[in-house]
């Protein structure tokens, strides 16, 4: 079956989904808060895309970590290198991976060595409350790389409210094909003032075969978090978690024949966050920490890179408002990036910030959302970003525009990238003198919701970007520094481009129908068009390596006993050759997911079966790194609810 039939199926069975009647209303889409800017603002009132989805809602579909998960949300790509959370680039609005931020609980974690680290979301899926996904640019509120968009994950330690006691216990087991064990254990205790929550979340498998080694991958995720209200209105909230990841990495960096690497990256991720209310607003610290470790092996008998680096931020901000009609934020943030590396050499440098963001709501249907931001940094010196956004929204009908700046600055990667090794005879070498990138931004949309089950989101936008960061083929006479190179090498110079601009539209539905009172239905789906253009004689990646058009689902038809989910994508991009390797990214592919499980016990406990790749595509993300094809496994659940 070809991709274009794969895709007819699925639309028709989406139509099928769309057209079921239900019998009791749904107001999961109604009124939805979101906090994607620092502060809590219903979604018509933002004037942005802002595609929101509380993961109890997606339990039942076929994923096994945070990356696979935003795999399958409309408007996001996530370019896997690697199945179950072993490496990811997510890309939104043709943004690289560099150019999208990942936030926990509102405090960054992008790692300063590279933005391949991104999707290594360091808590329990059982943890996570919900995932908002901001589309388009939010350096005005969070700076550096919001420059696609912002994956703003919220736990449900963080989020707490006083509540009534209530305890949770959730394990998990599967296993399958090529060694497959999966484990996963949480567990979370609230009460009227305190929380706490901890657990683990295992992936491990032998892997499918590969060119001279297979696709194995061994991850483990640990995390614990408290939260206590003390006297006075102050909360405190604290998390640690660690990470543990090794996994086969042929083909992730390099077209080589030779290339047979595997990588450990390993990290330790703190957070403590201290607010407070006050008569007429609030009051909000941050603080994190985060250390990482990475080794690289090419071939088993290499001497690995390794690379260190720790990132230590904080922020203070201060919420108020001027009367019920107008609000404000201000803030301050500093942020210190360090890395001792024997390929990348050893660097740190500071980083500040200071921002306000303002709110009106000019009538009862026509809100206003300005930010301002000034960063300023040791390497590229100060920058003031701008953002307006406008929402008018009578009724069940939002119009909305945003106009702003965004920018991002270079990582360890690309200015330091074989900087510190004795020879390179081939391949990407970094460049201290790079300046950040810079891009203007438009968008304009509306939603609609059709009913309290139904919404429909469209955007068209245009980002217009100079000085944008990427690996260029040069010349060794061409090379600025050219110390450890030889006059026969081939590499790419890490370079600012002059500029790219990048042209789309995107159509997001979310349908969430309760169908009786033992039966519902959860669908999410969404298109996404993307024109990137630039005018070098030399092509750049980034024009070429993100899709062209991107289709992303998942279904969910629940029963008292019985569930059964699908998850998918269709995805046409540019195509990519690599003979030495036999490698090529194929002009389109078709990927589905599908999980049947059975409830048991008093819905206690489910047993379950999945299958990943159903079709059994061959496919790859990047040019050289194979996915795996069928994957079948199964599994059991328990959650112990009081």
């Amino acid at each position: 079956m070809n991709c274009i039939c794969r895709v007819a199926v699925i639309a028709g069975l989406l139509f099928s989904v769309f057209n079921v009647h239900a019998q009791t209303d749904s107001s999961f889409l109604e009124n939805v808060t979101v906090t994607s800017s620092l502060f809590s603002q219903q979604k018509k009132e933002t004037g942005r895309n802002i595609f929101f989805v509380k993961t109890d809602s997606l339990k039942s579909l076929p994923v096994h970590s945070v990356d696979e998960l935003l795999r399958f949300l409309p408007g996001v790509e996530v370019q896997q290198r690697g199945p179950q959370g072993s490496q990811s680039d997510i890309v939104i609005r043709g943004g690289t991976f560099q150019q999208v931020l990942v936030i926990i609980d509102g405090i960054k974690l992008n790692d300063p060595l590279t933005g391949h680290f991104n999707s290594y979301i360091p808590v329990n899926t059982s943890e996570i409350e919900r995932i908002e996904v901001l589309k388009g640019a939010a350096s005005a509120i969070y700076g550096s790389e919001a420059v696609g968009g912002v994956i703003n994950i919220i736990t449900k330690t963080f989020a707490a409210k006083n509540k009534a006691q209530q305890r949770t216990l959730n394990t998990k087991l599967s296993a399958g094909e090529y060694g497959l064990l999966n484990g996963e254990i949480y567990g979370r205790w609230s009460g009227k003032k305190s929380a706490i929550s901890a657990g683990m979340l295992t992936n491990n498998a032998a892997g499918q075969q590969l060119r001279g080694t297979t696709g194995f991958f061994h991850n483990t995720t640990v995390n614990i978090a408290v939260s206590h209200l003390f006297k006075n209105n102050w909360l405190v909230n604290f998390r640690s978690a660690a990470d543990f990841r090794d996994f086969n990495a042929q083909n992730f960096y390099t077209t080589f024949l030779s290339d047979t690497a595997s990588e450990k990256v390993n990290s330790w991720w703190n957070h403590l966050n201290i607010s407070k209310k006050l008569k007429k607003g609030s009051v909000n610290f941050d603080a994190g920490y985060k250390k990482l470790r990475d080794q690289y092996w090419f071939r088993p008998s290499s001497a690995p890179n390794d690379n260190k680096t720790n990132m230590t931020t904080a922020q203070l901000y201060y919420s108020s408002s001027f009367n019920s009609s107008h609000s404000y934020t201000i803030g301050v943030q500093s942020l210190r990036k360090e890395i001792k590396s024997n390929d990348r050499g050893n660097h740190s440098l500071w980083h500040g910030a200071a921002y306000a963001i303002f709110r009106h709501e000019l009538s009862s249907n026509v809100f206003v959302n300005e930010s301002i931001r000034l960063d300023w940094d040791e390497n590229y010196g100060a920058i003031l970003i701008p953002q307006i956004n406008f929402a008018w929204s009578p009724s069940a009908f939002t119009v909305r525009a945003s106009a702003g700046r965004s920018f991002r600055d270079a990582d360890f990667t690309e200015r330091y990238n074989n900087y510190n090794k004795a020879l390179v005879t081939g391949g990407s070498i970094g460049n201290p003198e790079l300046e950040a990138e810079n891009s203007w931004n438009v968008e304009a949309g509306f939603d609609i919701r059709a009913s309290k089950e139904i919404q429909i989101s469209t955007t068209v936008f245009h980002r217009n970007h100079s000085n944008l960061i990427d690996w260029t083929p040069t010349a060794y006479a061409d090379m600025p520094r050219k110390v450890n190179l030889i006059p026969t090498g081939n590499y790419a110079l890490a370079k600012n481009i002059a500029e790219i601009k990048t042209t789309g539209a995107e159509i997001d539905v979310v349908l969430s129908k309760k169908i009786s009172r033992f039966s519902s239905l959860y669908a999410i789906a969404g298109y996404t068009w993307l024109q990137s253009e630039n005018n070098d004689a030399v092509p750049s990646f980034y024009v070429s390596s993100h899709a062209k058009h991107l289709i992303n689902f998942s279904i969910a038809c629940n029963t008292r006993n019985l569930s059964i989910a699908f998850s998918g994508l269709y995805k046409e991009r540019n195509t990519q050759k690599a003979n030495a390797i036999n490698a090529e990214i194929a002009k389109s592919y078709f990927v589905l997911n599908s999980k049947l499980s059975y409830q048991l016990l008093q819905s206690k406990a489910r047993v379950y079966l999945q299958a990943d790749n159903l079709f059994n595509t061959t496919y790859s993300d990047l040019l050289g790194s194979q996915m795996p094809g069928r994957w079948i496994s199964g599994g059991f659940e328990i959650t112990l609810q009081k």
